[in-house]
């Protein structure tokens, strides 16, 4: 390279430099009555040996500073700064190894953040477990389920959200994947449960990821009911219509007069009008029923939600004067962020029921509605009474279209309740009431 001819040319005249001043020290000093002469000469050796150290020294020292830039991530140093003798060239080296680099950090840094935001933005949870045993949430879900200040916390502190969870994270349990039941913000959410083993440089990291499935569930088993429903009462419909128009036919061609004078008409007339009139509910009836088929379409925007329970008061006294209701709003100022409209058909419809059980069971019949938040942003609400409750056994049962315990109940009511609430992405149970009684808790 021409850069190393030119370092070795300078270092070869450096070094004659060198000698010449050398010899020339030593014949001074040989040489009686050149005082003079040995000091200039003397001064030459050491100009040389300093041009000599300097042009040896000096690779090394950019060499050392490209190491150490390297070594401190500093890729803003520069090496190109003239000289000749090959420093010019060696300098533009380093700096074009230094903006390589420069560049590589770069986009590595730009993968990562990509990487990082791809993460932060997934559907599913992220627990990251070091070698110590702390748990830390590792994106934005897992954050809002589990809490920032859980950060480095250990695995037992997760027991709040389920005990097989906590020993999953402390890998008490068995690996793969297996549904959980866990529980946020007090209301219970089956979820999917991963976990793997990742080697990092610093050692050995578990990952545990948490898959929210209990909305996709409830949506699913929504859809399901709805297509039933669709079904039978096609099917139904189908067959009761062409019943409904022979009624009808029989009916008309029996009210002619030619048959007044056969005494058995007027059996004939009464049964079919009976059956006529009986299909024709049966229709009607059915036709009921197709609401359950109809998904409700929700239109979210934000209420305050003091006005709104105050009025869902109003009408309920209006039907239930004798059912006084309490009403508990926390914090001041609270606000709802739901279909105003679809959410109050379910609260007085729990309400009524709840009015309902209470006036039955108890002499002093009493009802609460209690609004709150929760941890993550979201909503509770409560209706509770003081009624008989709901047997444990029919909990699930009770939100099933058509399933009721009512004499004169249809079924429908509580299945749409439902319904409106798993279109807000919430969901719905009912529990006992601190006092006894029902006590349904929506959270959205």
């Amino acid at each position: 390279m021409a850069s190393d001819r030119r370092f070795l040319i300078g270092l070869a005249l450096r070094i004659a430099l060198l000698a010449t001043a050398i010899a020339l020290l030593i014949a001074a000093c040989l040489t009686p009555g050149l005082a003079a002469a040995r000091v200039l000469a003397g001064l030459l050796v050491i100009g040389a040996v300093a041009l000599l150290w300097g042009h040896v020294t000096r690779t090394n020292m950019m060499l050392t500073r490209f190491v150490e830039a390297l070594n401190a991530g500093d890729t803003s140093v520069r090496f190109a700064a003239g000289g000749g003798a090959g420093f010019d060239a060696l300098g533009a080296a380093f700096d074009a190894a230094i903006a390589r680099a420069r560049t590589e950090r770069d986009s590595a840094a730009r993968a990562e953040r990509f990487q990082q935001a791809l993460v932060d933005d997934m559907p599913i949870a992220v627990l990251t477990i070091d070698a110590r045993g702390a748990v830390t949430p590792g994106n934005k879900l897992a954050r809002r389920l589990f809490g920032a200040h859980l950060s480095g916390a250990r695995a037992e502190d997760y027991a709040i959200y389920g005990a097989t969870f906590a020993k999953r994270l402390a890998g008490e349990s068995r690996g793969g994947e297996e549904t959980l039941l866990l529980t946020f913000g007090g209301r219970a959410e089956r979820a999917i449960v991963r976990s793997a083993e990742l080697t990092r440089l610093d050692g050995q990291t578990r990952v545990v990821t948490v898959q929210p499935v209990q909305g996709a569930f409830d949506s699913i088993e929504m859809a399901a009911q709805s297509d039933l429903v669709r079904v039978l009462t096609h099917e139904i419909l189908n067959s009761l219509t062409p019943i409904t128009s022979l009624a009808e036919t029989a009916s008309d061609l029996l009210d002619a007069p030619t048959l007044e004078a056969d005494p058995r008409v007027a059996d004939a007339r009464m049964a079919v009008g009976t059956l006529m009139r009986r299909t024709r509910g049966l229709g009607h009836f059915i036709e009921s029923y197709r609401a359950v088929a109809r998904p409700p379409v929700i239109a979210r925007k934000v209420f305050a939600a003091e006005p709104w329970a105050a009025e869902l008061q109003r009408l309920l006294a209006a039907d239930w004067p004798d059912v006084p209701i309490s009403i508990e709003i926390a914090p001041d100022g609270l606000a709802l962020d739901a279909d105003p409209d679809l959410l109050a058909q379910v609260l007085i419809n729990l309400l009524r029921n709840g009015a309902e059980a209470a006036r039955q069971h108890s002499d002093a019949p009493k009802l609460r509605l209690s609004i709150t938040t929760i941890e993550g942003g979201g909503r509770r609400l409560i209706v509770a009474d003081n009624g008989p409750g709901v047997p444990l056994a029919i909990r699930q049962e009770v939100f099933l279209p058509f399933f009721t315990t009512r004499a004169k109940g249809t079924g429908v009511g509580l299945n749409l309740a439902r319904q409106i609430v798993v279109a807000h992405g919430g969901g719905i149970e009912v529990t006992d009431a601190a006092g006894g009684g029902a006590q349904f808790e929506i959270v959205i």
